[in-house]
């Protein structure tokens, strides 16, 4: 998973951070990886979605299980971002309306 943190205009527009559910191996490293992109200055004004993937899938951890390895309470309550999170598939179309419509909620007014 490759994090490319942009210029500052990036504070003004939502924040998506998905961790594939099947890669448990990865698991540890989009943890570290969500930590670093919410702790970074430009982006502490935007409004995070983060999308569990992958959800239908055989061998993937339970949403439960995730979000407490993850320490989600933990990161929602400190982090200076509005987070949701959300379980998606695109195989089956779960959440799928969910993200489309907190995108719609979230999206830039300036562009």
């Amino acid at each position: 998973m490759a994090i490319h943190i942009g210029p500052e205009s990036l504070s003004y527009h939502p924040l998506d951070f998905v961790v594939d559910c099947v890669n448990i191996v990865q698991i540890s490293s989009s943890c570290v990886q969500l930590l670093s992109v919410l702790s970074a200055e430009p982006l502490h004004s935007a409004a995070a979605l983060i999308l569990f993937s992958k959800s239908d899938l055989p061998c993937t951890m339970s949403l439960v299980e995730l979000k407490w390895l993850f320490r989600m309470d933990d990161i929602i309550r400190t982090a200076p971002q509005s987070i949701t999170t959300l379980e998606i598939s695109a195989r089956s179309g779960q959440g799928l309306q969910d993200v489309l419509s907190w995108l719609f909620s979230n999206r830039s007014h300036d562009t």
